[in-house]
């Protein structure tokens, strides 16, 4: 996981993770044996509670890659084992991290299909929320979707562009881009709002907040806004961009001249959280509201 360039929304946070102990590229055994009984009791209760919601909330494309990382609800995963099964799904690799790393070598990362996974659990106090990401936040909201074909193309599409962006200035862009897809994203499917965001589905305040709550924006996926919005990482989120299809996302950004877009917009504030302009098109979906932005 990176940490996302800071902006003034954003809170700045001590890192946690042993780094002492890192390669070059941040990677770190995962230890298994270190992990305590109550570390271990909290992934049990951190994973029956996200499971009760998924039907509801979950789109089907993360049901349906959590079932088939064969991942244990009763105890914490092995990330060599779960890494051999995505491996042969989707091409993609697991490696361990102590936390958040740098943004050229998280980009570095997924841009060679390998999906940095923090190795340290939350603590009590933390069960519904924490700024850091830790093991189950990478584990159980991020690698379901990795499974899924279109979309590990899209990360990985994410991690190349990403090594273009220091050369183009636009970290704190690609970041809003990263946030409201992969961390944050909804995506309409069978004619109802669902989640797919791994920010939002390994936590269940913001999983019913998200999709029922009656505050946040709800605005179509439009490439430009996206870059263009400012995010939170301390609060739930006060938007949330909506896809079509996962074939939207990916063909959108494999299509996209992020030069110019880049060159366009990096000089220019950014929407504030909650503060999209929106057209005056709506669709109502269960009682929630999705409407496109305004450029």
């Amino acid at each position: 996981m990176v940490q996302p360039p800071t902006a003034p929304t954003q809170t700045i946070v001590a890192l946690r993770g042993n780094y002492e102990v890192a390669t070059a590229d941040y990677r770190v055994p995962q230890n298994y044996s270190h992990y305590a009984a109550d570390e271990q009791a909290i992934w049990r209760e951190l994973y029956a509670g996200q499971l009760k919601l998924l039907p509801e909330y979950a789109a089907p494309e993360f049901v349906a890659g959590l079932a088939r990382l064969q991942a244990s609800s009763e105890q914490i995963p092995r990330l060599e084992e779960v890494s051999e099964r995505l491996q042969q799904l989707t091409g993609w690799q697991v490696i361990g991290v102590p936390g958040l790393i740098p943004e050229d070598v998280f980009f570095a990362h997924l841009a060679a299909r390998r999906f940095p996974v923090t190795v340290w659990m939350r603590r009590r106090e933390e069960l519904d929320y924490l700024v850091e990401p830790d093991l189950f936040h990478d584990f159980f909201g991020h690698l379901p979707m990795l499974a899924h074909p279109v979309f590990a193309d899209y990360v990985q599409a994410y991690g190349v562009l990403g090594t273009r962006a220091p050369h183009l200035g636009a970290l704190k862009m690609l970041a809003r881009l990263y946030w409201y897809t992969v961390e944050f994203g909804l995506i309409k499917s069978d004619a109802e709002l669902h989640a797919y965001g791994a920010g939002i589905l390994s936590s269940s305040g913001e999983t019913v907040f998200a999709l029922r709550g009656a505050n946040p924006q709800r605005v179509a996926f439009d490439l430009q806004t996206v870059l263009r919005t400012d995010y939170l990482i301390d609060a739930f989120q006060k938007t949330y961009f909506v896809l079509g299809s996962f074939d939207e996302l990916f063909d959108t950004v494999l299509g996209a001249d992020f030069g110019a877009l880049f060159a366009a917009w990096s000089d220019v504030p950014g929407f504030a959280p909650g503060a999209v302009p929106l057209s005056s098109s709506a669709a109502w979906q269960r009682d929630t509201m999705v409407q496109g932005a305004v450029g």
